[in-house]
């Protein structure tokens, strides 16, 4: 619940509410009110802005994730697939993108322009494994550069974790996440 409310907005709401009652509080003469409000409203108000100048939006879901999947995901998601998912679904602050570091290390972010950027996941299953796909818009890097770092990218999210990468349509890139069932 928590995670769904920017914490720009409380800041500005706060501040705001804050800065009123000491605003108000001026023109009655009341010092006390208008101390407090003002003195804790303005730099609350200031923090709630600069917030949402660096807000980053949570990455949508765009298809419901059925029990089925709820229940794999608990039982066999690797840490980083759980880490990944909570992260890129919750509001961020100070940084350019969602994963702009980690398209970077993996090699598929060469500039901030050409960077493809995450623009919604899902959770499924893929033969019985729990499976988390990261859909990007990617105009600028092909499919074959992404199969050419699929190695890389394996190794990055891994342990456990299978690469695998589609095209649905251009400037579209699937990249799921699959976590790799034990061997009998």
């Amino acid at each position: 619940m928590l995670r769904k409310i920017p914490l720009a907005l409380v800041g500005l709401t706060v501040g705001s509410l804050l800065t009123v009652v000491g605003i108000v509080a001026y023109a009655f003469d009341n010092a006390t009110l208008n101390l407090a409000g003002l003195f804790y409203g303005v730099p609350l108000l200031l923090g709630g802005l600069a917030l949402k100048a660096a807000e980053l939006k949570p990455i949508p879901y765009t298809q419901a994730t059925s029990s089925e999947v709820i229940a794999l995901r608990e039982a066999e998601a690797t840490p980083t697939q759980n880490q990944l998912r909570l992260d890129v679904t919750r509001y961020r602050y100070g940084q350019e993108a969602h994963l702009d570091e980690s398209l970077a290390k993996v090699g598929l972010s060469p500039t901030d322009d050409e960077r493809p950027e995450l623009i919604g996941l899902r959770e499924q299953s893929t033969n019985g494994a729990y499976t988390l796909v990261l859909e990007f818009y990617s105009p600028l890097v092909s499919l074959e550069r992404w199969q050419e770092q699929q190695t890389k990218i394996e190794k990055f999210f891994g342990p456990n974790i299978k690469a695998e990468i589609t095209q649905p349509e251009d400037d579209s890139i699937d990249l799921a996440l699959i976590k790799e069932l034990a061997q009998t």
